[in-house]
């Protein structure tokens, strides 16, 4: 295995997917699409935890308008494979009620755990509750619902990198890598 092209995190083998550059290019694209439609909004973003915080962050660096962001954590993973349940542990302390809310996300895989934040935001009357996701795994996706915004489709593999990580481990790259199988 080329030690330049792959990286190790703990006991698995990666390699490049996903460049930096391409990652920016895909951030503007999203807002600026959230900036045609929201910009006399003042919308409040949801950032989910721990894996958006760095595209939260480079996106609202890229709104050119007022705006807030706050944050949820939730976990969903243990090492490469979901669990199937979603433990919601920092909860959501603003008031959205006729609201204009956007959930930012790293990644939509299966839909279990946005569908857990669908559920419990729309209980609090938000006016627009939209979904902004940097990856969006079609083909792994068990739960329907309107994903607003998605900046790349990708297959079903596990990628780290970018705010993804693998057991806590990884999120520091600041592009893409995929599993290798």
């Amino acid at each position: 295995m080329n030690s330049s092209t792959h990286i190790k995190v703990l006991d698995k083998y990666f390699q490049p997917y996903i460049s930096a550059e391409k990652i920016d290019q895909v951030v503007t694209q999203l807002a600026k699409a959230i900036t045609q439609d929201h910009a006399n909004d003042r919308p409040l973003f949801i950032a989910v935890l721990n894996g958006a915080f760095i595209f939260a962050s480079d996106f609202l660096k890229k709104i050119p308008f007022d705006c807030e962001i706050s944050f949820i954590k939730t976990k969903s993973y243990e090492g490469t494979s979901s669990t199937g349940e979603v433990l919601e542990l920092i909860g959501l302390d603003e008031d959205i009620k006729g609201r204009t809310v956007i959930i930012l996300e790293d990644i939509v895989d299966t839909g279990l755990t946005i569908k857990k934040l669908l559920h419990t935001l729309q209980q609090k009357e938000p006016k627009v509750l939209k979904i902004a996701t940097l990856l969006f795994k079609p083909d792994a996706i068990q739960h329907q619902f309107p994903i607003h915004y998605i900046g790349l489709e990708i297959p079903p593999k596990f990628v780290l990198g970018y705010g993804l990580d693998y057991n806590g481990l990884g999120r520091n790259y600041p592009e893409l890598y995929q599993l290798v199988q």
